[in-house]
Formats: C-alpha cells, sequence, structure tokens
C-alpha cells in the first residue's frame, strides 16, 4: 500500500521573493562543469582568454563541441584508418611525447621507424640482394609530403644530367593522368615543374601508355604511374628511349594501393621489380591501417636521391641525415605503423585486405541488383576495396542528392565530378576500410534504396530546396572566407570542375 501525499499550495509572496533572488547575479561554481561561468559562455573563437579554466572542464566543453562531427566509422568518403587496436592506441599514447628526429634520446624509435623502411622497402621488392644498391626511404606525415621529396628528387637528378651536358635546365615538366590526387598539382606547382595530363575519357579512367609517352620529351623529369598501370608505362619508355634517347624513369603513387596490391594480387608488377620505377610513396595511415598521418617515401637507390638533397645535422649529440619538409614531430604514428606490421604479419594483411574486397564486391553486386547503379570501377581485386557507381538512368535527382540525403542518416559518402574530358560523369564512392563490416554494408545497401525512393517520391523543386539547405547547414561551423585567395582559376578543379577527392 502507498499512502496518498497532498502537494501544498504556493505561498504568493514566497514566490515573488524567489523571483526576485533569482533575478540578482548568477553565482557560478567553477567546480562544477555546466555550473560554471565557462558553460554559459561562448568559447573562445579568435583570441585567448586571460582567465584559465579547469581541465574538466575545457575537456568537457571541447568534446561537446566535437559531437557535432560526423562518425568516423560511417565516414565513407576517406581512406584514413578510423580503427586500431586499444593496445596500439596504448603504444601510441605513450610514445605521443616522444620527438622522433632525436635520434640520440630516441634511438629505438629511430630504429623502429629503419625496421619499417626495411619492411615495406622489401614488399615492394626493393633490390636488397645487390650490395650496390642501398634502398633509401623515410617517414612522413603522409603521402603528400612524400609526393613532394620524390618530385624534388626527380627534378634535381634532371637538373644535374642537364647542367652536366651543358643544357637547359630551367623548364622541368612532369607527366601524368589528369585522375590524379590534388597533391600532385601541388608538388608540380610549389616546385616550379610544368604539368603534362594525360586525359581520362568517357571509357578510360586511367592513364593511356601510348598518350603518355606522346608528351614526354627532353625536358621530362618522370613520369607518374598511380599503382596498377606502371607495366604498360615501364614497356613505353624502354621503347621510347630506344627511339629518341630520353632514359625517363618512374615514380609510383601507391598511397591507396600499396598495402593492398601485394596481398590481394601478388603476380602484379607494379614495382621495384619494374626497372624504370625509381620512388614509391605509399600512405601507412590508409590501407596501412594506422591512424593519419604517417606516410613513407622509398628510392630504389641512392642514385636517385641526390645528396645535395640531404642534410646532416648535429642535433642533440647526434649526426643525422635528414631528408624531410619538416623536423620535429612525434614517434607515436611511425610506434602505430609498427605495431601494425608485427601484430598483423602478412598473413593477417593478407587476411584483411582480401575480406573487405570480398565485401566491396558484395556490395557493388547489392547496389547494381537494384536495378539504379553502374559500378566504374572493377572488382575481384583488379581495383582497390571500394565502389565507385553511378546512376544507371538520368533522373531529375544527380549522385550529390543521394550523398546529401545519406548525410541525414549519418553515413559520409562522397559524390564526385569526374576528371577532365570524361563527359561531365558524376559518381558516388564507397571506401571499404577494415572496419566494415558485411553488416554494416547491408545497412547501407538498404538505406541507399530508401533514399532513392524518398528522392523519387519528390518533385524538382523540393529536392532543389533540400539542396540549397544542406549546403547551408555545410556552413554551420565554417564561416565562408571572401577576398583574398577564394578564386580558384589555376586547379584542375578550378579550371575544369573536377572534384579534389577527399584521400
Amino acid at each position: 500500500m502507498v499512502l496518498l501525499g497532498s502537494v501544498s499550495a504556493n505561498d504568493p509572496a514566497a514566490v515573488e521573493k524567489a523571483d526576485k533572488a533569482a533575478k540578482k547575479e548568477i553565482h557560478f561554481e567553477n567546480s562544477l562543469v555546466y555550473g560554471s561561468q565557462f558553460a554559459a559562455e561562448e568559447l573562445p573563437r579568435l583570441e585567448m582568454a586571460e582567465e584559465s579554466m579547469p581541465s574538466e572542464t575545457a575537456y568537457q566543453l571541447v568534446h561537446d563541441e566535437l559531437e557535432t562531427d560526423g562518425l568516423t566509422s560511417l565516414n565513407l568518403a576517406s581512406f584514413v584508418t578510423t580503427y586500431m587496436e586499444p593496445n596500439a592506441e596504448k603504444l601510441m599514447m605513450e610514445s605521443m611525447a616522444k620527438n622522433i628526429i632525436d635520434a640520440e634520446e630516441y634511438p629505438a624509435s629511430q630504429d623502429i621507424s629503419n625496421r619499417c623502411v626495411n619492411m615495406i622497402a622489401r614488399l615492394f621488392h626493393a633490390p636488397v640482394n645487390n650490395p650496390n644498391d642501398e634502398t633509401l626511404g623515410v617517414s612522413t606525415i603522409g603521402s603528400s609530403e612524400a609526393i613532394i621529396l620524390a618530385t624534388l628528387a626527380m627534378k634535381r637528378k634532371w637538373q644535374a644530367a642537364r647542367k652536366a651536358a651543358g643544357k637547359p635546365h630551367h623548364q622541368p615538366n612532369i607527366v601524368m593522368n589528369s585522375a590524379v590526387q590534388v597533391c600532385w598539382e601541388k608538388a608540380a606547382r610549389y616546385l616550379d615543374i610544368e604539368e603534362k595530363y594525360v586525359y581520362c575519357t568517357m571509357d578510360r579512367y586511367v592513364i593511356d601508355p601510348k598518350q603518355a609517352m606522346e608528351l614526354c620529351d627532353e625536358n621530362t623529369i618522370g613520369v607518374v604511374g598511380i599503382l596498377g598501370t606502371t607495366y604498360a608505362l615501364n614497356d613505353g619508355l624502354d621503347a621510347l628511349e630506344k627511339e629518341k634517347g630520353l632514359d625517363i624513369k618512374i615514380h609510383v603513387d601507391a598511397a591507396s594501393g600499396g598495402f593492398v596490391a601485394p596481398f590481394v594480387k601478388p603476380e602484379l608488377v607494379w614495382d621495384f621489380r619494374l626497372p624504370r620505377v625509381v620512388s614509391i610513396n605509399t600512405s601507412g595511415h590508409k590501407y596501412g591501417m594506422t591512424y593519419a598521418g604517417v606516410g613513407w617515401a622509398l628510392w630504389r637507390s641512392k642514385d636517385y636521391l641526390p645528396e645535395e638533397l640531404i642534410f646532416h645535422v648535429a642535433y642533440l649529440g647526434a649526426d643525422q641525415a635528414s631528408f624531410t619538409l619538416n623536423f620535429s614531430k612525434s614517434a607515436t604514428q611511425v610506434i602505430g605503423q609498427y605495431y601494425v606490421l608485427i601484430r598483423n604479419g602478412k598473413s593477417g594483411f593478407r587476411a584483411i585486405m582480401q575480406s573487405i574486397t570480398e565485401t566491396s564486391d558484395w556490395l557493388a553486386a547489392e547496389l547494381e541488383s537494384t536495378g539504379r547503379f553502374v559500378r566504374m570501377n572493377p572488382g575481384g581485386g583488379e581495383s582497390l576495396p571500394l565502389v565507385a557507381f553511378r546512376l544507371k538512368e538520368k533522373h531529375h535527382y544527380d549522385e550529390f542528392a543521394i550523398a546529401a540525403r545519406l548525410r541525414s542518416r549519418n553515413w559520409i559518402i562522397p559524390a564526385y565530378k569526374m576528371a577532365p574530358n570524361a563527359g561531365e560523369l558524376k559518381l558516388l564512392r564507397i571506401v571499404c576500410r577494415m572496419d566494415f563490416s558485411r553488416s554494416r554494408a547491408a545497412a547501407l545497401v538498404r538505406d541507399i534504396e530508401q533514399v532513392c525512393q524518398f528522392l523519387d517520391s519528390q518533385d524538382k523543386e523540393t529536392i532543389d530546396a533540400l539542396m540549397a539547405d544542406h549546403k547551408k547547414g555545410k556552413q554551420t561551423h565554417v564561416k565562408a572566407r571572401k577576398g583574398v585567395h577564394m578564386k580558384d582559376n589555376h586547379s584542375l578543379q578550378g579550371k575544369h570542375g573536377k572534384t579534389h577527392a577527399v584521400c
């Protein structure tokens, strides 16, 4: 049995007194996160505050701000790793305070970096059995830094040869596919190198070796081959040397595929097994399964990394050879990379890469079975574990509308415009990373189908309004910068509308 209680009536005089007291200045309790003065005011945006705040309060308020970010596990736009094992994270946290450049103070961390270089070089079939060759490698912040370093090495190698022959050396160019990542445009622009592009077509999205050879001349410092296209380039450059005497080498961009091909397509000859491949970059933070940012640059031998680019510095008691764009950086990503290499071994990498390749093929088949979509990249391990797809027929909505509507369901799946000369094609891209399971893929297919059904039911005016709202929503936290340096009329995106894809 429960006794019945009675609720007393308010005393009007007491209520009035309480209201007056409430209107007085608030007495904050800074020991309480949400009772503190800091929770009652906007966080600093432009200038540091004069006062400090308690650690717990600073953590919680920044944590709250970040909750409006997308979920990393549902971000299928990016190749960048979003899951590592707890023991890997523990090791990385323990190494965060170490400055890996300081080999004298942290010799074990530097040695681990060298071990990673050796393992990756052997994975890419570096000529380690030839005593006359000395394969070199360096850890970087990512493939962007690695690409700039490799491009600089090619340029200086070409310039040295031109100077020795008494020929002009001020107009270098580099040949590459127009579908390259934007970091290649940056490298060429920053290093004052002319970009020569082999453009994609409606039915060809990779480099055409014949067109690439036609673009090569005595000022070409090298040809860029995205992993998988290098065998034909090697043969083409051999023929070009016989015909015109031009000895042009290849750099392989293996940013995304470097840790996939050796385990899914081991018979594919793309790396240092090809004589003309002199340098390779890869991203440890993509299918190397390590948190951002770690990348690797490797050279076949010291002949392709000019000595003039190497700086020998005496840092805290030790002579160190350095070839990087930056100097100080934490050891944490390199330690994380080493953990992944020894934890998984070749069998572990093989199992994971084959599994996500099968998942990507299953996902593509399910999407095509709806009758709505066409897959644009080959399956069966012939391409990366991803699904690039487009609408099969013309609708009153496009791929960008699908991507925007999926965002409302927390899926981050980008829509892109293809490279120049590809017929204004648009596509969607789903990257299958290690943590993208078959179950999650099935949920995604259901959501895509429901999104398309919703868009089918809306008229064009409604969809246009939805897209306008979506575009506004993107600017909730970032005010559009106006004025200086906002007009892009010099890149492939600025000139042709090609989307600079997320990497």
